[in-house]
């Protein structure tokens, strides 16, 4: 797979393993930017500063590295908070059909932050630019931005790009829970991941067995188990994690799985 340029690459050149681990630049410094699945600005404002690299591949905290979760994280939404209260540290599905209202559930959780302590971070994958940039200035008119950095992998970037979009959102967040704090993170959405590991794996002459919704489900399990509560021990912090799906099909056309 190729991360970056590729103008000036020619078949028949030489390839050398440089020996490194994928990582990305994670801290305060992000807050208030847009950068890519690689963590390298786009938003024309500069480079990053305040910042430190951090692998983009971490194990998830072990049992007895969490906690029970028990501290509310509110939405803004009351149906939710008072019926399916969200905790810290959770892990929350959103699904739903096409133009059901799911990135707008997202944004408004994102936009309720503001004085709470919580960091955010929005993870935008296989989005057109524009609906992007529309996100982006809707963070901006309330506010939002300054206690969040979007991460994106447009649906003009390479599948590579769109694969690693979640782990580098993770690795973002999880950076701010190992540090005591608290960080949301909000992946928009995953089925359009488990699309890009599609196209990846028939590149690469690699079957899958599994059906979409459960090619979704198992790819995107990685990043998504580093969500957590941590114990006192480990500083308490948190990372609360919603992740998007579209299934394909209508949702409300499904036959539930359940005996009755």
């Amino acid at each position: 797979m190729v991360l970056g340029e590729v103008d000036n690459i020619e078949e028949g050149q030489t390839v050398r393993a440089t020996g490194d681990i994928l990582s990305l630049p994670v801290g305060d410094g992000l807050l208030g930017r847009v950068v890519n699945a690689l963590g390298e600005p786009i938003d024309g404002k500069g480079p990053l500063t305040n910042t430190q690299p951090r692998r983009m591949e971490i194990q998830a905290p072990g049992i007895m590295g969490r906690k029970p979760v028990h501290e509310p994280m509110q939405t803004g939404i009351k149906a939710i908070d008072s019926l399916i209260p969200i905790g810290r540290g959770q892990r929350e599905l959103i699904i739903g059909d096409r133009k059901t209202g799911k990135t707008t559930i997202a944004m408004d959780t994102i936009i309720n932050q503001a004085g709470q302590g919580m960091k955010c971070v929005y993870v935008a994958i296989g989005q057109k630019a524009s609906t992007v940039a529309q996100n982006v200035a809707v963070l901006e008119a309330y506010g939002a931005m300054e206690y969040t950095v979007v991460v994106v992998a447009p649906a003009s970037d390479p599948a590579p790009f769109k694969y690693l979009a979640p782990y580098a959102g993770c690795a973002i967040g999880q950076h701010w829970m190992d540090n005591g704090e608290h960080a949301l993170a909000v992946y928009d959405d995953l089925s359009k991941q488990a699309e890009a590991y599609r196209q990846m794996s028939l590149l690469c002459a690699v079957r899958l067995a599994v059906r979409p919704i459960q090619a979704t489900s198992s790819i995107a399990q990685p990043p998504l188990e580093r969500a957590a509560k941590l114990s006192d021990e480990l500083g308490a912090g948190s990372m609360t994690a919603l992740p998007v799906i579209e299934p394909k099909g209508p949702v409300t056309s499904r036959r539930s799985s359940r005996p009755t």
